[in-house]
């Protein structure tokens, strides 16, 4: 038999025979991608185990668990001990953990340290971390004049138009900075520095004075003032900001803010383990 038309009809439909690969391919990616994981997790519990012990548990044969241990320890999420065959979790898992860990212990302890400011400056505060060429927003508190201000949380923002990204960038070691600096940064408003030259100028004068100020270069109508957030060793993991309205947030009151966001972000730093 050849089938029901129906049937016949599915599989000569236009494009019916692709779909049914890409459906396969996508079913196929999910499935090593689970795999992958739980040879982490093998890993985890046992602490080291060689590509026969692996496959055993995974259920699979000895050449699957050895292509899915050679992707994971391409990306440093394994490593091998080369006189045993044996496989262990890699440097690259501590990394990722490691990061996840400061997001997580920075958004707790700056919470209380956010609404203080907040309040004390009737003004919204944020804290932003780097995310790859952007800083992103964790942690918002709005103080009793930001009432109407929009949500920054989980957005990105560039590093060179924010006060927050200049902290960031201003911190970051001299070839990265460099690189990201080598971009074409885009103008968004006509406000927004551009220029390399101004902008390690302006880098330079953040790490001497110990924030950073951006006035409508992210967006027409919006000033801020950023101040670094470090971690136990000094390494600046965060930064944590107050931003508001031009009209409110005058030359005078941005020295203001500076002084007082600059004294709650040492504070933060303190919370975070940095100075003792």
């Amino acid at each position: 038999m050849t089938g029901t038309p129906k049937q016949a009809d599915q599989n000569s439909a236009p494009g019916g025979g692709a779909r049914e690969r890409q459906a396969k391919g996508a079913a196929g990616s999910v499935q090593s991608v689970d795999r992958a994981v739980s040879v982490l997790e093998i890993l985890a519990r046992l602490g080291e185990a060689g590509v026969t012990d692996i496959a055993d548990e995974l259920g699979v044969h000895k050449s699957t668990a050895f292509r899915l241990l050679g992707v994971l320890e391409n990306r440093g999420l394994v490593g091998q001990a080369k006189d045993r065959g044996k496989y262990f979790l890699g440097a690259g898992v501590l990394r990722l953990a490691g990061a996840a860990a400061v997001r997580m212990d920075i958004s707790q302890e700056g919470g209380p340290v956010c609404r203080e400011l907040a309040d004390e400056l009737g003004e919204t505060v944020n804290i932003a971390v780097l995310d790859d060429d952007a800083a992103v927003n964790i942690m918002q508190a709005r103080g009793p004049a930001s009432v109407t201000a929009q949500n920054w949380l989980g957005r990105r923002t560039p590093l060179h138009a924010t006060s927050s990204g200049k902290v960031l960038l201003a911190h970051l070691p001299t070839t990265l900075r460099e690189g990201l600096l080598a971009r074409t940064l885009p103008r968004l408003t006509e406000h927004t520095v551009t220029g390399t030259v101004a902008l390690r100028a302006e880098l330079e004068s953040v790490v001497e004075h110990g924030f950073a100020i951006a006035v409508e270069e992210l967006e027409v109508g919006l000033a801020a003032v950023a101040a670094p957030v470090r971690a136990h060793d000094g390494k600046v993991i965060g930064a944590l900001s107050a931003s508001g309205p031009v009209y409110r947030l005058t030359e005078d009151r941005l020295t203001e803010l500076a002084k007082r966001t600059v004294a709650a972000a040492v504070e933060l730093s303190r919370r975070m383990g940095y100075g003792f």
